[in-house]
């Protein structure tokens, strides 16, 4: 650990390929700086190459089998070990993490937190990788079914979530039995680096796990075109999920998609305004807006509407902007002045599609000026088919639709082409529970944000919010095995299953 420990400083970052680190065959390197001051260079990382990709699926290769034939038990001991160290240095890694892609430090604990979490849960599945045992149909015959791990996983990662994502990924792959080539996102390397430092010092076997850093054209695109890859995880845009399911349908890969959202949150008229005030408040605005989760839509009760943009307005127009290793900061930067041009083009659409409340700027004056800062921004009046109220904005961008009564409400909540999370506040327990049935989410919130996954149930959407997959949970190892159906026969003698053997 003694990149994260030693004082903040630019570091030096290398591929981790068969136990190694080592330098890209490209030659050439890339920068991560910290979108709170674009003079902090976090350092430098390997532009790697297609060359580099097909070392690190060789090195995944050759360690595959020895790793399949561990224990699933001792699997899950190394993860163990592994949710250990991450708790060791849970404060050094969160402080990585905020300089590295900007949230405020209470939430980046909470991206480390979700990491132990899934490290530990998974670690329990080395010792519960149930099948099922039934009843054969013949007399004398055992059946049953196994998960078997299926090679090598290509695990592609966003920025948002640098920690917790690739955990969620590479737990159960791992525990399952498969080998890893792990590609994070371009403007957090420094995160996945230090995951991988603690991979290395839990004591995986060289080759398990493997690190290569870069562009998705050189690195992502040779990782899905690889024959030896025969799973691919990718969280990140719906539009690049296409692409990568197309690019992997030619060789039938197992493709496990984690897409765009364009989350809601229903406030009718019986619900308790200052809860929903400060559910709005987190799930719109925490992580700048830059969740998958995040609540981009309120659809109000038009009768409540007024009171609740009377009590939403000061509580958003009150959010500090600032670093997020700042005790006072409740809002942190932008990712990149990429995201900050999407923010602005959204604003200016927004523009004439509702009526603006507050924000709508980039965020100037003072160390301001260093970052990628954008003021928490809210439309109101917007009508449900606006584009402000139907493309994701992955910014700090929020819309306040008002409609007539629940019905409307659930027509606007379905009405989009995302169905991550949503929520509810209500006091009516009736309506709580149809809302549980009526919105197309894969997640339901009553009286809760639409943020805030526990490791331990499924995490993940409906429609192009992803490809059925699931993350965390159990079913998550479902992505990573295959099923065998085995059968014993101990009659002695030839039974002939599938035909008809039955009188009459």
């Amino acid at each position: 650990m003694a990149q994260q420990d030693a004082a903040p400083g630019p570091v030096a970052g290398r591929n981790f390929v068969a136990g190694e680190w080592i330098e890209s065959v490209s030659g050439r390197t890339f920068e991560s700086r910290n979108p709170a001051d674009r003079d902090d260079l976090v350092g430098t990382f390997q532009a790697s190459t297609a060359a580099d990709v097909a070392m690190a699926v060789r090195a995944a290769e050759v360690a595959f089998p020895a790793w399949r034939a561990t224990p699933a038990p001792k699997r899950g001991e190394l993860l163990l070990r592994y949710a250990a160290l991450l708790r060791r240095d849970k404060g050094p890694l969160a402080r990585a993490l905020t300089r590295e892609m900007g949230k405020v430090l209470p939430e980046a604990r909470g991206d480390v937190q979700e990491a132990i979490d899934i490290a530990e849960l998974m670690a329990g599945e080395g010792r519960r990788m149930f099948g099922d045992t039934v009843p054969s149909e013949l007399p004398d015959k055992w059946a049953m079914s196994i998960r078997e791990p299926i090679g090598v996983a290509g695990i592609i990662t966003p920025w948002n979530f640098p920690m917790a994502i690739p955990a969620w990924k590479t737990m159960p792959a791992l525990v399952a039995g498969n080998t890893l080539v792990f590609k994070p996102a371009s403007d957090t390397p420094h995160c996945a680096t230090l995951l991988v430092e603690l991979m290395a010092e839990a004591g995986f076997p060289p080759g398990v796990v493997n690190l290569v850093t870069g562009g998705g054209a050189d690195v992502g695109d040779a990782m899905v075109d690889s024959p030896d890859v025969p799973v691919i995880s990718f969280t990140g845009s719906t539009a690049t999920g296409k692409r990568i399911a197309e690019r992997a349908g030619r060789r039938l890969k197992r493709v496990a998609l984690e897409l765009g959202g364009k989350n809601a949150i229903v406030v009718l008229g019986d619900a308790d305004l200052d809860l929903a005030v400060e559910g709005i408040a987190w799930s719109a605005f925490g992580t700048t807006g830059q969740r998958c989760t995040a609540c981009s839509r309120v659809i109000v009760e038009a009768g409540v509407a007024d009171r609740l943009m009377a009590k939403l307005e000061p509580r958003v127009r009150a959010l500090r902007l600032g670093d997020g290793l700042l005790p006072t900061t409740d809002v942190g930067p932008l990712i990149n002045e990429a995201a900050m041009a999407k923010v602005e083009e959204y604003v200016e659409i927004g523009r004439g599609e509702g009526e603006r409340v507050c924000g709508g700027r980039r965020a100037t004056g003072g160390d301001l000026d260093r970052g990628a800062f954008f003021e928490p921004t809210i439309f109101a009046g917007v009508a449900p088919m606006a584009r402000i109220a139907q493309e994701e904005i992955f910014g700090p961008v929020l819309s306040v639709i008002p409609v007539a009564d629940y019905d409307a409400a659930v027509t606007a909540v379905n009405q989009t082409r995302y169905g991550l999370s949503s929520s509810i506040y209500t006091r009516d327990v009736n309506v709580a529970f149809r809302a549980m049935r009526d919105f197309a989410t894969g997640i339901v919130y009553v009286n809760a944000g639409t943020t805030g996954a526990e490791t331990h149930l499924p995490f993940g959407g409906w429609k192009e919010t992803g490809n059925g997959h699931r993350e965390a949970g159990h079913v998550a190892l479902d992505t990573y095995t295959e099923w065998k159906s085995v059968y014993v026969d101990f009659s002695g003698r030839l039974q002939r299953a599938q035909i008809d053997n039955q009188p009459g």
